[in-house]
């Protein structure tokens, strides 16, 4: 069993076009078509040298570099198909409401600022691995801590598919969320430990993301003037 999410409904109506939200999508997939272009045109080890050089290894932050560009570019690499689309699917639906309410600068600041915690709270924990971190999961564990606390009472709509059943719903955005991140606590202290040396999914990166979020988000949202606040949703 598993839900599909492709949109929110909130109390309040979105006012802006979603630019920054878009711009994050499009950029992904630029950098994922190039991956694949690397793996399939140029050879493994071309793909692998991209690899190393634009993801982030937690030795590459430990040795006393000052700044390391990978804190940046690994935020928009991914591992696979299923890794980027299962990412786009999430930023999308809840993206574009954070972006509304933040305004679209603080929003592409609110993002980064969460993508760069998740990446550095896990580096922290894992200060020796020297396996490649990637992905955009932490920031947009941000987004959608983001999303509950700048809508704590929207709701989310998508595909509860099981087996072979298939059917539209919409849920609570607190249930939703909620149980998405309970679920990564229990596979990030399951996991803890193990990821230096087996790689796999950094489920420590999505919760520091998503507590990123859900400070940075009302801070940021704070000083937006009043007439951004969005209006009554009709609809």
């Amino acid at each position: 069993m598993f839900f599909i999410p492709f949109g929110t409904k909130e109390r309040t109506r979105r006012q802006r076009f979603p630019y920054v939200t878009w711009a994050l999508v499009l950029a992904n997939i630029a950098v994922f078509a190039y991956q694949i272009y690397l793996q399939s045109s140029i050879g493994p080890a071309a793909f692998a040298s991209f690899i190393n050089l634009f993801a982030t290894t937690p030795t590459d932050i430990t040795d006393g570099t000052p700044f390391e560009l990978s804190l940046l570019t690994s935020m928009f690499m991914h591992a696979g198909l299923l890794h980027i689309a299962g990412n786009m699917i999430y930023l999308l639906p809840f993206g574009d409401n954070v972006e509304d309410r933040l305004g679209h600068v603080r929003y592409i600041i609110f993002y980064l600022l969460c993508g760069f915690i998740a990446t550095l709270v896990y580096v922290l924990f894992n200060p020796n691995s020297t396996i490649p971190l990637l992905g955009a999961s932490g920031a947009i564990a941000g987004v959608l801590a983001g999303y509950l606390a700048l809508h704590p009472t929207g709701s989310v709509k998508g595909l509860l598919i099981i087996i072979i059943f298939v059917t539209r719903i919409s849920l609570p955005a607190f249930i939703f969320i909620g149980y998405w991140i309970a679920t990564q606590i229990f596979y990030s202290v399951s996991s803890f430990g193990t990821m230096s040396d087996e790689g796999g999914v950094a489920f420590l990166a999505h919760v520091a993301g998503f507590v990123a979020g859900l400070v940075l988000a009302p801070l940021l949202a704070a000083g937006r003037p009043k007439q951004d606040q969005a209006q009554e949703f009709l609809g």
